[in-house]
């Protein structure tokens, strides 16, 4: 007996595809929870984009009146070296994937986060949203302790003093702050039938074949009836006659796949709202989709664990778009420049690492 398991592929989400304009802002929403693991979401409006222009000797880059300079670089950058190195050791940075690389990919990676910051702090700017008095205390305790984790060599490759550091965390608290603010009014409350998972088993007698390349051609009329015909005599033999339908879904099925789960929103609607009518053991009428005709038995009409976490996600997904929507209207149209000759020389420090605290756990610290 075959039993093929897998999800459905038609119809799933979107996976949000993701952006990269001028010096690496992402153009999408961004997860500002304390490491600020920003996740893109669609959108992408137009930019006026400027290089080297009207910057200063230590600036990598500009946006608007928001300056990135070459010591804020470097906190970020080392702090991400020694995390890299802390798991694979300083021979990681010998790796190279398709003429780039790692050092290359992470500096990127170091300038796409650092800008997504700055241009947050402009949002919080523009929405008149400030530090309070706590948190501008927590943010000095944090530079403080950071900056005094610190050798003296540390920072003179830096070049970063205390108030820089102190500059840097207050941004990187703004943009988080702004972020909560603007997701405030999400619900964060989900309902079970409306993050539900089920487990089904299926058969599909397909309505298509493909041509010599690879397209796909509809079934006329009179094969279309003979597939019809095909499954309704399968649903005869799994319900009238009670064979097995595992049994049958391995002989009869088109689709390599028999057992699959999946929420709603995730297939196509007429196979989906047959499934999720159905109890658990019970099989469903002859059902027609794009690809075929389907027979559907339910195996699991609830599965707590799955739906809990798609709970989480449809959270996540609520935030990014609501995010999403008033971040791009605000990136839109905002002016770049990037000195690209200053950061051609930005690099690790190859075989030294920088400082006793990492600046990210720094912030978690104080501020979680």
């Amino acid at each position: 007996m075959n039993d093929r398991s897998g999800r459905w592929g038609r119809g799933l989400r979107d996976k949000r595809s993701k952006f990269r304009k001028g010096m690496g802002i992402r153009r999408g929403a961004a997860c500002l929870a304390l490491l600020l693991l920003l996740t893109a979401v669609t959108g992408c409006g137009s930019t006026r984009v400027v290089f080297t222009t009207g910057l200063g000797e230590n600036e990598v880059f500009r946006i608007e009146d928001a300056v990135c300079t070459l010591p804020e670089i470097m906190v970020y950058l080392s702090n991400t070296q020694n995390q890299y190195e802390a798991v694979y050791g300083p021979e990681v940075w010998e790796i190279s994937h398709n003429g780039i690389t790692l050092e290359e990919n992470v500096k990127e990676m170091v300038l796409a986060r650092i800008a997504r910051v700055k241009t947050m702090y402009l949002l919080a700017e523009s929405k008149g949203v400030e530090l309070d008095s706590t948190e501008r205390e927590m943010a000095a305790q944090a530079a403080e302790e950071y900056y005094g984790s610190l050798s003296g060599s540390d920072v003179q490759r830096l070049g970063a003093d205390e108030d820089l550091i102190l500059q840097m965390y207050e941004e990187y608290a703004l943009a988080n702050k702004v972020y909560q603010l603007i997701l405030k009014d999400v619900n964060p409350e989900i309902s079970d039938d409306e993050a539900r998972t089920i487990t089904v088993q299926q058969i599909m007698i397909r309505t298509y074949t493909l041509d010599g390349t690879g397209s796909r051609v509809a079934y006329t009329e009179e094969l279309k009836d003979t597939a019809y015909k095909k499954a309704r005599e399968i649903r005869e033999l799994a319900v009238s006659e009670g064979q097995d339908f595992l049994e049958l879904a391995s002989r009869s099925s088109d689709d390599p796949v028999i057992t699959c789960s999946f929420g709603k929103g995730e297939m196509d609607p007429a196979v989906e709202e047959a499934a999720f009518s159905l109890e658990t053991g019970e099989v469903s009428q002859v059902v027609e989709s794009e690809d075929g005709f389907y027979i559907i038995k339910c195996i699991n009409t609830f599965d707590r664990e799955q739906t809990d976490a798609n709970k989480l996600e449809i959270v996540e997904e609520r935030r990014r778009e609501v995010f999403g929507q008033e971040y791009d209207a605000f990136v839109e149209g905002l002016s770049r420049s990037m000195n690209e000759k200053l950061w051609q020389q930005v690099g690790i420090f190859r075989n030294e690492k920088v400082g006793n605290a990492e600046f990210f756990q720094m912030y978690e610290k104080y501020f979680s």
